[in-house]
């Protein structure tokens, strides 16, 4: 039985198993015939266990090479009987060449007498369990392939959504590279140092970003030092206008989130909020652990005279809106993509700010459900 044997603890329990058969046949073989208890079981135990390996190995095999609904139920119980028999009849065989082998004179608690009725309780018994074991083996064998038919769906799936999660994750670096190249080509007329400035920190930004590509979840940490690459490539552009307010404590800094999450939210509130206003204003940016969630909310302020939600209407879990840039869009997808129905993601304007909340589960190991 190759799926018995694949790990000990199988082996153990089907040998018992077969064990217990050979006690049994003992019993009834000392009841039976009168037979000293001791002489039966000299008899039937290593019999028996022999007979398991043997039984086991050709069940195995003839069920592996016959497969239930792949050929005629006829044809499969016509190789059974015929190797049950031919088992049975060879498990005779060796009981007759055991009990010679312990059948020596002068030692009273070795050999018996195989009578024709214990012969033809070998070879029924033996039909028996040839019958279950083949029963048991096509269990074994349709519950593995239905486990490995499960497994290989659930791959699929995973793949596909990695495969998901990787095209939302390429659709962030070339948006932002487009709006910081734009931002450098202004600069240079008027700042060449300015722009000088902004282009070395936009090569430690993507240096810094090309080692996160790797991970499929990094910490909420290392997301921040992200951002805080990308908001020295903003202070130069805005100077005193752009100032950032950051509150993260120490149990969330630690929870693990997709790469480039955050950046995209803080990189809409530069361009749809702190652009548009010439006083410019303050991001806040806070993180707060409770209990099995992580808390995130990116706040900023936005022009009074400016009409409607910023980049679309307030949103929660896998809903759209038609209004929605790229920016919320893929964050939302991405969080769908990770976490389903467990993240959600909602953004709003209250007076004269714009506020996205994301509840997210926290975790501090990355693992798949």
């Amino acid at each position: 039985m190759i799926e018995a044997f694949s790990q000990r603890r199988g082996a153990t329990i089907y040998m018992l198993v077969w064990l217990f058969f050979g006690l049994a046949l003992g019993g009834v073989i000392a009841l039976a015939s009168d037979t000293p208890l001791a002489n039966a079981m000299l008899f039937a135990v290593p019999m028996t266990v022999v007979y398991a390996l043997v039984a086991g190995y050709s069940a195995y095999y003839l069920c592996r090479a016959y497969p239930l609904g792949a050929r005629p139920a006829g044809a499969i119980a016509a190789v059974l009987t015929v190797a049950a028999v031919v088992s049975s009849v060879l498990w005779l065989l060796i009981g007759h060449l055991w009990n010679t082998l312990t059948a020596l004179p002068d030692v009273p608690w070795a050999g018996l007498v195989i009578t024709p009725q214990l012969s033809a309780l070998i070879v029924g018994l033996g039909i028996l369990l040839y019958g279950c074991a083949a029963a048991v083996h096509y269990v074994v064998i349709e519950f593995v392939r239905a486990r490995s038919a499960e497994r290989r769906e659930l791959e699929s799936m995973l793949m596909a959504q990695e495969a998901e999660l990787r095209m939302l994750r390429t659709q962030i670096d070339p948006h932002f590279l487009f709006n910081s190249l734009n931002s450098i080509s202004a600069l240079t007329s008027s700042d060449a140092g300015a722009a000088r400035r902004m282009t070395l920190e936009l090569a430690s930004f993507f240096r810094q970003s090309l080692g996160m590509e790797a991970h499929k979840m990094v910490t909420l940490g290392q997301e921040l030092v992200l951002i805080r690459h990308f908001l020295a490539i903003e202070q130069v552009r805005f100077g005193d206008r752009l100032r950032v307010e950051c509150a993260v404590d120490d149990a969330a800094g630690v929870c693990l989130v997709p790469p480039m999450l955050i950046q995209p939210l803080v990189e809409n509130a530069v361009k749809h909020g702190i652009c548009n206003l010439p006083e410019g204003g303050v991001i806040r940016i806070a993180a707060r652990r409770a209990g099995s969630l992580l808390h995130i909310r990116v706040d900023n302020p936005v022009d009074e005279d400016m009409g409607g939600n910023l980049d679309g209407s307030s949103s929660s879990g896998n809903s759209t809106g038609s209004n929605t840039g790229i920016g919320l869009a893929n964050v939302r997808q991405r969080l769908a993509g990770a976490y389903k129905h467990e993240a959600s993601i909602r953004w709003g304007r209250q007076d004269n700010n714009f506020n996205v909340d994301i509840a997210m589960p926290a975790h501090t190991t990355e693992h798949r459900e």
